[in-house]
């Protein structure tokens, strides 16, 4: 064999080709990828460029956070949405009250105690509830607790119903979060001779609880701008009402099914104003949910 054969890269160009194919499909996946985030972003933009718009006039006024509709006529572009924003406030407040601690309960049931017929069923049928539609929910309540036990449309339904839409999504992130807690932290706390409820509590949900707060605001922010439970289990009022259990009571999503009949420019005024509160009310949640979870994450040296 010749010294000038041995000098030939036999094999150099095979790799040249199959590297050049890997960067080719590399950049086409890019390309890829690039594209479909951009066609997800420009509705998302779009939809928030046009409320901020249209209801920028509106939250900028100062009566707009500190006075309701009362005595307001359709034609007037006075009055604020006091009464809505209280409203959403406390129905999602009332509706946590509940669901919180029920659901991070039923968590630590299926992460540290679930075994067995019982925590299949339990697993399904939170499942179930996740699928449920809002409307579904609403008439669930209304059938039950207005109908079946004869209770007035307020509020409170409106609330229970907020529960039933709030619970699988608090559940399901608590139970996340307390499966990422390494089962080594557990193993030793039960070889100092520690029960496994002080376990719990003491090792596990402090572990855990940057996650939790974070889910439990997260299903805030959904439940808040649900309508149905809103349109089927109470009616719209232009006053405050502070009374949970009886009599209408506004919130931001009624604000805006109830001006959208309101053909005039001040009506169109307070829907899109409605709508950016209700935004801006979303997004203050997720923002405190980031925040929150950067701050209670346990400090590593």
């Amino acid at each position: 064999m010749s010294p000038s054969s041995l000098e030939k890269p036999l094999v150099a160009p095979a790799f040249t080709s199959i590297s050049g194919g890997r960067k080719a499909k590399n950049a086409f996946a890019a390309l890829l990828v690039t594209a479909a985030f951009v066609i997800a972003v420009i509705p998302l933009v779009w939809v928030l460029y046009t409320v901020v718009d249209r209801g920028f006039r509106a939250v900028t006024n100062a009566g707009w956070w500190t006075n309701s509709q009362r005595g307001v006529l359709p034609e007037d572009f006075g009055g604020g949405i006091y009464h809505a924003l209280y409203g959403t406030i406390v129905q999602g407040l009332i509706a946590s009250v509940v669901a919180v601690p029920l659901g991070i309960l039923v968590a630590i049931y299926l992460v540290e105690y679930g075994r067995g017929l019982l925590a299949r069923i339990t697993t399904f049928m939170v499942d179930v509830l996740s699928g449920i539609p809002s409307i579904v929910a609403a008439l669930f309540v209304f059938s039950v607790w207005i109908t079946t036990f004869g209770f007035e449309q307020s509020a409170f339904a409106v609330s229970l119903a907020l529960i039933l839409l709030m619970l699988p999504v608090v559940i399901r992130s608590a139970e996340e979060m307390l499966r990422l807690v390494p089962d080594e932290l557990r193993e030793a706390s039960y070889a100092l001779g520690v029960s496994r409820s002080t376990t719990i509590l003491r090792v596990v949900l402090p572990c855990a609880v940057s996650g939790i707060i974070s889910g439990i605001l997260l299903a805030v922010a959904r439940v808040m701008g649900e309508t149905a439970p809103v349109l089927v289990l109470v009616g719209y009022t232009t006053s405050i009402n502070t009374d949970v259990f009886h009599n209408n009571m506004a919130s931001l999503p009624l604000v805006i099914y109830n001006e959208l009949t309101n053909p005039e420019p001040a009506g169109q005024l307070r829907v899109w104003g409605a709508a950016l509160t209700l935004i801006l009310l979303i997004g203050l949640l997720n923002m405190l949910a980031a925040v929150v979870a950067r701050v209670a994450a346990p400090k590593t040296k």
